[in-house]
């Protein structure tokens, strides 16, 4: 390909303010002034006012305006920024331009990104109240899955835009996900004629950035906060942190919206110490691939909830890990052994008979289960919230001794799907050098132990211990009656100690959070 020449850069002054103000791209139409964020309006060769950017909130992003990198062999530069914000979640959106004067937006994506280009529909897309998610629906000439869908508001802006900005409006915005492993949004701020994005998710590394904040580290750093249940100090550790909890109280609070006085916490029991101990670095390959450097971030457990009297329930813990460069992975810790999973940026296409394909492999249908998290350590990129119950359907391929999973997640108005493997317990303890001491732990699903001999008998009175105790912690967790502190300040027969009771009594749950494409994404897990 034949190299580009960059488009002639554009210079005014800013009419409230008398500040250059500079255009790099004749596709862009608007730009807030970085002196006194005075929203522009670009007309011929004048700029004419017509709002006020309200302050950017600091989210420790580590991009910014300047920063550059490469896309499928082609450079680009971030130009510009809007900030949006939902009941759930907040996310930045970047406007970048590429040299041949193409212009798109890069979206944080979870610790990665997602790259989408506005493209024009021939045909209208089905109105925002026809769109329902989980529901498949024809937009743009292809099948799409609905996603999510949201009301979202652009709080503050910076830098050269496409179009204005029009802040404090609130709007709907449907994200959508195929079988190619696309990710679609519809953003009806105009109604009429609503603006169609479509993306793939591509990762840090390949895209070879460059400018990038210097001191986000640093100011990360400064973001500590007291807890509110002990005052211990908080200190994140994470860009992309929506919950922290305190290692000393175990206090979950959500730091989704900024550091202020005023942070939604709750207390929670204690439950059980990780197998893995947070910040613990192992080596593991996801998908066969070449094993990479994943580090133990966040903590949970969770149980599902049985639907009647004779259904067994079940009980698992998952690790969020986290790669600076890859994003984020789950490794699940189930009775049936141990799987790693990440979340998919496309979606499986179903069939008639309950099955659903992925990448031409088809995945049998298992369980279909309501789970809830009734405990957490560490910090979390989505916003962890107590009461939320999961609706989770589980999907398994089977080829030889490999066994692929999927996992469909439905919580509220959000539908993530995930992708990963069956692990044997062995390479979770050589990949995260764990002592030989914990090995008793693992024992249950290792794929090779020695039998027959004392240290074996030894070794299953130490695991039959250890599951007992597991389980009892766990049940006493996912079934003890939570709602205690009614109970006793209104009486049993109380109309609050049997509302309590009626929506389950539980502590906690993970729930959606920011910095997904849109701003919108699943905590994942649930596979149990």
């Amino acid at each position: 390909m034949a190299p580009t020449t960059p488009q002639r850069r554009w210079q005014a002054a800013c009419p409230n303010c008398g500040a250059p103000v500079e255009f790099a791209s004749a596709a862009s139409h608007s730009a807030v002034c970085s002196y006194c964020r005075a929203t522009l309006l670009r007309e011929g060769d004048a700029l004419r006012k017509i709002g006020q950017s309200a302050e950017l909130f600091e989210d420790y992003s580590p991009l910014q305006l300047g920063a550059s990198g490469k896309y499928q062999g082609e450079p680009f530069t971030v130009l510009g920024r809007i900030q949006l914000r939902t009941e759930e979640a907040s996310w930045n959106e970047w406007h970048i331009l590429f040299g041949h004067g193409r212009s798109a937006w890069l979206s944080e994506d979870n610790g990665a990104f997602v790259i989408g280009f506005e493209a024009p529909l021939e045909e209208a897309p089905p109105p925002l109240g026809n769109l329902i998610v989980g529901v498949p629906v024809t937009v743009g000439g292809s099948r799409w899955e609905v996603a999510s869908k949201v009301d979202a508001t652009v709080l503050a802006a910076e830098g050269e835009l496409p179009r204005p900005p029009e802040l404090l409006k609130s709007y709907g915005v449907v994200e959508l996900r195929s079988s190619k492993g696309e990710v679609g949004s519809l953003e009806f701020s105009q109604p009429q004629a609503p603006v169609w994005t479509v993306g793939r998710s591509v990762r840090l590394a390949d895209l070879a950035l460059s400018g990038l904040r210097e001191d986000s580290s640093k100011t990360l750093s400064g973001k500590s906060l007291p807890c509110p249940g002990c005052g211990a100090s908080l200190t994140p550790k994470l860009d992309s942190t929506q919950s922290i909890v305190c290692p000393q109280c175990h206090t979950v609070t959500d730091i989704s919206k900024g550091v202020g006085q005023d942070l939604a916490h709750y207390a929670q029991s204690n439950g059980m110490e990780p197998l893995i101990p947070l910040g613990t670095t192992g080596k593991l390959a996801l998908m066969g691939g070449t094993p990479q450097d994943w580090q133990v971030v966040g903590y949970t457990e969770r149980c599902d909830l049985p639907q009647g009297d004779d259904e067994e329930q079940t009980f698992w813990r998952e690790y969020l890990l986290f790669n600076r460069l890859e994003g984020f992975a789950f490794l699940v810790d189930t009775e049936d052994g141990w799987s790693v999973v990440r979340p998919l940026t496309g979606a499986p296409t179903a069939d008639k008979a309950g099955a659903v394909t992925w990448q031409t492999k088809r995945f049998a249908r298992r369980w279909q289960y309501t789970a809830v998290i009734t405990y957490v350590l560490g910090e979390f990129y989505w916003r962890v919230k107590r009461g939320e119950k999961c609706l989770v359907t589980d999907f398994e391929y089977r080829a030889g001794s490999r066994t692929e999973l999927l996992s469909r997640e439905q919580t509220g108005n959000e539908v993530t799907w995930s992708h990963g493997r069956k692990l044997d317990a062995d390479d979770v303890l050589k990949g995260f050098a764990l002592p030989g001491d914990r090995r008793a732990a693992f024992a249950r699903d290792a794929g090779v132990r020695a039998s027959g001999d004392a240290h074996s008998l030894f070794a299953k009175i130490i695991l039959g211990a250890f599951v007992v105790l597991v389980l009892l912690l766990l049940v006493r967790a996912c079934s003890s009656d939570d709602c205690q502190a009614y109970k006793d300040g209104y009486g049993e027969s109380s109309a609050e100690y049997q509302n309590c009771r009626r929506n389950g009594g539980v502590h906690y749950s993970g729930g959606s959070g920011g910095g997904s494409y849109g701003g919108y994404s699943s905590g994942g897990g649930g596979h149990k």
